[in-house]
């Protein structure tokens, strides 16, 4: 700890001159930057720079910071550090820039934003931006809706191209509303479908009776009740899915929604064993239980224009569409003894938002493998899987349960 940093130009920022004035400051050695350490060992380091608390340090200070201690960096994070010290025309580095960048922050964005020169992350809230186009709006819009931290909806806004578009949200939608109006022509009926006398015989539901044919626990989600049932999931997944795909991608939300399908399935296969199950609310009760959970564990960064109305809103929408499908299964069967479709799907797509759903959404541009609360609830999704697997294999024949014939 003997070695000091030189003073700042005299062109520097008023919060840098300020800070020059103190006593030289003492580098911390290199054993308490190392880049895996606590938030709190980075804060310290970067106190030692800024005395002041103004939540800057000069870029001389730091890109000798960098300098000195850049062997243990990870070379692409040391890379973005470097950049950000070269483009920033202020003449000082902000803090929390340096945090995200050391905890395991993906910074593709921010180093596109760094190098094309598109705008100073630093500068002022996006909702002050002015002149901007309708898309420039869009893309503010969704990261309002659905990022808790100013720094992560600017880093969203600088690197949105929708390239790739929403495709998944978007294409199962489609082909979710085609195979209802398939239905709906060949069994001349388009509200409470699930009704008609020949609704079982479709080779997409799940039935009990068929549980060895495996597509049965994913296929389910292209029939619905009726236009009813249909019309209330479709909403919910464009205003709620199509958003979050735009910002965390195909990949995540699509893993999401299918785990929440297949979860919603398997729960019927447990939970309600003599009834089958048709209808994407598994997928979409995982998608808007991990939104609206994420919006409520950051209520205060959340700046969605009036999300307690609208959390409202969605909540009874979502009871009302639970309510349906709770009278439905109770309700005298069209097809007796087979009861109608289950609702333990909406219970099972749930549990996956409130679990895998939120660990997702909460960290935007981090890698996955890097979160405890990742592995832990993946390992539960999984033993849940298993469990059901053996449970449909075994606990039919040991129940001796009666089920209801084929259709």
């Amino acid at each position: 700890m003997g070695d000091k940093l030189p003073e700042p130009h005299a062109s520097s920022s008023p919060a840098v001159a300020a800070s020059a004035e103190a006593e030289e400051i003492e580098v911390l050695d290199s054993e308490d930057v190392l880049p895996m350490a606590a938030e709190d060992h980075w804060k310290a380091l970067f106190d030692q720079f800024d005395p002041d608390n103004t939540g800057y340090i000069s870029t001389e200070k730091f890109r000798s910071l960098l300098q000195r201690h850049g062997s243990e960096l990870d070379p692409h994070k040391l890379e973005v550090l470097l950049a950000l010290a070269d483009s920033n025309s202020e003449g000082r580095i902000c803090y929390q820039d340096f945090v995200n960048l050391m905890s395991n922050k993906r910074s593709n964005s921010f180093r596109q934003a760094i190098l094309q020169g598109n705008r100073r992350l630093c500068s002022k809230a996006l909702l002050e931006e002015t002149g901007l186009s309708l898309s420039q709006r869009l893309i503010r819009h969704v990261a309002y809706e659905t990022l808790p931290r100013e720094i992560d909806r600017k880093w969203y806004y600088d690197s949105y191209t929708c390239c790739p578009p929403p495709w998944f949200m978007i294409t199962i939608t489609i082909v979710e509303v085609a195979f209802f109006l398939y239905n709906g022509v060949v069994l001349d009926r388009f509200v409470l479908q699930v009704s008609h006398p020949l609704y079982l015989k479709n080779a997409l539901l799940y039935h009990p009776q068929l549980r060895a044919q495996a597509w049965r626990y994913l296929t389910y989600i292209f029939m619905h009740a009726g236009i009813e049932h249909l019309g209330l999931n479709v909403v919910l997944q464009l205003l709620v899915g199509v958003p979050l795909e735009m910002v965390h991608g195909a990949a995540r939300i699509s893993f999401v929604y299918v785990a929440g399908v297949v979860a919603g399935s398997l729960a019927v296969s447990v939970a309600d064993m003599r009834a089958p199950v048709v209808g994407s609310s598994g997928g979409v009760y995982a998608l808007v239980s991990a939104h609206l959970a994420n919006i409520v564990m950051n209520w205060s960064g959340m700046k969605c224009q009036f999300k307690l109305l609208r959390m409202a809103v969605a909540l009874i929408c979502m009871s009302f569409e639970f309510g349906r499908a709770v009278w439905l299964r109770f309700h005298p069967s069209a097809y007796p003894p087979c009861p109608h479709p289950s609702f333990m799907a909406h219970l099972g797509g749930v549990m996956v938002g409130i679990t895998l759903g939120v660990v997702i959404l909460r960290n935007y541009e981090q890698r996955l493998q890097d979160q405890t609360l990742w592995w832990i609830f993946l390992s539960i999704y999984v033993i849940f899987v298993l469990f059901a697997i053996f449970w449909n294999i075994f606990a039919y024949s040991l129940l001796d349960l009666k089920l209801p014939p084929p259709p």
